[in-house]
């Protein structure tokens, strides 16, 4: 593709997979990746601010989804079951993105540095679903402890779903998780 073709962003999303995929994140370079998306490097930092962030490019649009999700819950809804619509709108996302999540998955989890990172950006997302619990009328630490819950769940059910032989819808591996919390939570 030349320089000036479009949809920059997106094509140094995939180059970064592949390459990750192929080389290894730590022998690939972010010059590497524009390389391989037919740009420059300067257009690569022009998108993304290292080499990790590219990785991570969705986590926003996945946040703003489940604190969307969450808000628009009905409001008589039980504070677990407001997390759980949100988590679901989330969850539907992130398997529209099918296997390109779950190579993300293998990738990040091979590397500490990134799955700190994403530790981080999955803390970020229980502050604001949190945020979001406290106004819709939520007492602390309720509203913390909901949060924080249903993000480890979301987190838990992605990884197991990344791995999941045949390929199971992740709003299902989501739904079963959250089964279990409940369960484990009733004492049974």
């Amino acid at each position: 593709m030349g320089r000036w073709a479009p949809d920059a962003r997106g094509r140094l999303q995939q180059a970064a997979m592949e390459l990750y995929t192929e080389r290894g994140y730590d022998r690939t370079t972010t010059a590497d990746i524009a390389e391989r998306a037919g740009l420059s490097e300067r257009t690569y930092f022009r998108h993304f601010a290292d080499k990790r962030e590219v990785l991570f490019d969705s986590t926003g649009r996945l946040e703003q989804l489940v604190v969307a999700g969450v808000r628009d819950a009905p409001a008589d809804a039980a504070p677990l079951t407001a997390v759980a619509a949100g988590l679901d709108d989330g969850a539907q996302l992130l398997d529209s993105f099918g296997d390109d999540a779950r190579a993300r998955a293998a990738v990040v989890g091979g590397h500490p540095e990134l799955a700190e990172r994403e530790l981080a950006k999955l803390s970020a997302m229980a502050r604001a679903v949190g945020e979001v619990l406290r106004e819709r009328g939520v007492p602390d630490p309720a509203a913390a402890l909901t949060a924080e819950a249903g993000v480890a769940v979301f987190r838990v059910a992605f990884e197991q779903w990344a791995v999941a032989p045949g390929r199971p819808p992740f709003p299902a591996v989501l739904t079963a998780a959250l089964a279990e919390l409940r369960t484990a939570v009733a004492g049974g």
